[in-house]
């Protein structure tokens, strides 16, 4: 193949011994562009194409592709002669651990594993070791994870899930086939921001974990109401479930300590991953200190299995540890500056979509960020599928891309700022933006 072939050429030759050409489903875009390069808050595809990127691969680059320190402490540890020595403590692993669990409030002792969905997963089995039961709650439209019990319920049309219930529970809608989520009836999805709809399902059924992103990032930027993040520790107190909170999206980008540290609401269990590593593949389960030493149960009836040859790779940590001491040293500088951008991108969408009689929102929490056609920020589900315009949502996403401004195109997906992003970048993005808006309108 030719050094820089047409993403159409790449495509083909992928789907010979890829189905569909690309590893993950989620990766495929229409229109379809192969990226070669990342750096900062630039991408570049192979026709030397640049954009500002607002996706950052789903989330993780908090402080840009291919930082400098961050990929300087990986290699690092290749050169040095770390390796995965499959035996022993690693004195990496115990730094990392200790560096996130003196900046994380929720996390007593944690884990490592390698992506969202392997932590997510371990959260659950930890959630029925201790409580002794099996069904657990997910939230419609949160992911959490590629696994059985959670891949489901995603992103539906209201023919799928009905109209809403409170309090009540909706059809589960699995995510692809082959899964047994329909069969086992151990899983129960409600609306976000219903606590009534917690309760109902408690009342029924012997629930050991309710898992939720704190706020939903999967679908935009679903804020949680006043008093929800509250409700459901009380919720969980009362009734006896762990309270889970999926921090894959929301950690790191919004705080050191994750959404619950902004919130005051402690999980009993915290799942991280993404900005943990700055794009490296890491994951973590992290909580109080009685549920995390389950894994070390002396009963093997009560001890949830933890296992994984990759579980800690020394470059991985490597990434991590050096993410986590820059955020440590910086955040005073970061995370203020992240609030400082996102707000002007925020005003500067309204305007342009109020100067043009359109009727749209944005909801936003610092750096993360999305537009919705409907007249308010939506609390749930149900609200955007009633009300957002999807069709015109996806036109105006690649109006911008090919105005080279990166917002990936699917409807309603969140944008990232990062660390790596200027003023002028925001300015530029606004201007074309704008352009976007007249085009499409």
């Amino acid at each position: 193949m030719d050094k820089n072939p047409p993403c159409e050429t790449v495509l083909e030759h992928n789907r010979r011994y890829i189905p569909g050409g690309i590893s993950s489903v989620n990766r495929s875009i229409d229109p379809a562009i192969t990226f070669v390069k990342g750096e900062g808050a630039y991408l570049w595809d192979n026709d030397g194409k640049r954009y500002i990127d607002y996706h950052a691969g789903f989330a993780p680059y908090f402080l840009g592709h291919n930082f400098a320190p961050i990929n300087q402490a990986a290699a690092a540890a290749l050169i040095g002669g770390d390796s995965l020595f499959g035996a022993g403590p690693s004195i990496a692993e115990g730094r990392l651990a200790e560096l996130i669990c003196e900046n994380v409030p929720a996390a007593q002792k944690v884990t490592f594993l390698n992506t969202g969905s392997e932590a997510t997963s371990l959260a659950i089995r930890i959630g029925r070791a201790v409580t002794g039961r099996s069904h657990i709650i997910v939230m419609q439209g949160g992911y959490n994870g590629n696994h059985d019990e959670v891949a489901c319920n995603v992103f539906n049309t209201l023919a799928e899930v009905g109209p809403r219930v409170s309090p009540g529970e909706y059809p589960l809608r699995p995510l692809g086939a082959g899964t047994t989520v329909t069969q086992t009836h151990f899983t129960h999805a409600v609306n976000y921001n219903d606590l009534e709809s917690v309760r109902y399902v408690c009342r029924r059924f012997p629930v050991a974990a309710l898992i939720t992103e704190p706020l939903l990032q999967n679908i935009g930027v679903v804020k949680p109401a006043p008093g929800y993040l509250e409700g459901l520790r009380a919720l969980a107190d009362e009734l006896g479930f762990l309270l889970v909170f999926d921090e894959v999206k929301t950690g790191f980008r919004h705080a050191l300590g994750g959404y619950s540290q902004l919130s005051g609401v402690t999980p009993d269990l915290v799942v991280y991953g993404k900005a943990v590593a700055n794009g490296f593949p890491l994951a973590a389960v992290g909580g109080k200190t009685k549920y995390m030493d389950s894994i070390i149960d002396p009963d093997p009836a009560r001890r949830p299995f933890v296992a994984g040859t990759y579980n800690g790779h020394p470059v991985a940590v490597a990434a991590a540890i050096e993410t986590v001491r820059y955020l440590v040293a910086n955040k005073d500088s970061i995370y203020p500056k992240m609030e400082t951008m996102g707000a002007a991108m925020e005003a500067g969408i309204l305007d342009i979509f109020s100067r043009r009689g359109i009727t749209a929102c944005v909801a936003r929490q610092g750096s993360a960020f999305s537009f919705y056609l409907m007249e308010k920020p939506p609390a749930d589900l149900h609200d955007i599928i009633q009300g957002h315009d999807f069709a015109r949502d996806v036109a105006l996403r690649r109006a911008l891309i090919a105005r080279g401004v990166f917002f990936v195109p699917i409807a309603t997906k969140q944008c990232s700022l990062s660390a790596a992003h200027s003023e002028t970048d925001v300015q530029f993005t606004l201007e074309q933006f704008e352009s976007a808006v007249a085009a499409v309108w």
